[in-house]
């Protein structure tokens, strides 16, 4: 399951698909009204300037936009007679920016950059904070991104480093616990050059 945001006391899901992230404007408007969320969204969609934010924003990242549809969407937006659903934008237009899911986890899902565009109409509160705790999420995200690529180093350069202090370090004469204890060693000196802490001392750290 794609990590989930809290801000205000409301839980917002995220997703990922093809590159792009997403983020579900459904829980969005839960937060002005969790019994209208639907209504909420289409009333957005309705103005005039979300038509031309969300147009700009497929112009400028799906090739596979209709332009047609979109000038049709445009004069059509402010009128009272007027009306559209995520589904129609995405059918009549092959949007990608927006996104419906079906299911248990189902709702509105919106790119990021449409997300808080979306979150600001509904609360320029709520918009300031969905940014800070989606940047939050980024940051944690990229710090266990990086220590995943670090012990994924670790391992291949422990391989390598074993297989060196057994062709050059350990004479045959020693017995099994002094080889053991070239190898911990050793292995000590991989770990501080990597992480600037032992393997003793990072296993003490986590307990």
């Amino acid at each position: 399951m794609k990590p989930k945001l809290q801000v205000l006391d409301t839980e917002i899901a995220t997703d990922n698909r093809n590159g792009i992230e997403y983020i579900c404007i459904t829980d969005i408007a839960r937060y002005k009204n969790s019994e209208r969320t639907d209504d909420l969204i289409r009333n957005w969609l309705r103005n005039r300037n979300t038509i031309e934010f969300l147009g700009i924003w497929e112009q400028l990242n799906n090739p596979s936009f209709n332009p047609v549809e979109f000038d049709g969407f445009k004069k059509e937006a402010g009128l009272n007679s007027f009306t559209l659903t995520p589904k129609q934008w995405i059918e009549k237009t092959a949007a990608i920016g927006i996104v419906s899911k079906a299911g248990r986890y189902g709702g509105t899902y919106a790119q990021k950059d449409i997300a808080f565009e979306f979150a600001s109409w509904i609360s320029v509160e709520f918009k300031l904070y969905l940014i800070k705790e989606f940047q939050r999420l980024k940051q944690l995200e990229l710090q266990q991104t990086g220590w995943n690529i670090k012990r994924n180093l670790a391992k291949i350069n422990y391989a390598i480093h074993t297989d060196a202090i057994k062709e050059n370090l350990i004479p045959d004469a020693l017995t099994p616990g002094q080889i053991n204890y070239v190898y911990a060693s050793e292995a000590d000196l991989l770990n501080m050059a990597l992480f600037g802490i032992t393997a003793k001392a990072w296993r003490e750290n986590e307990s």
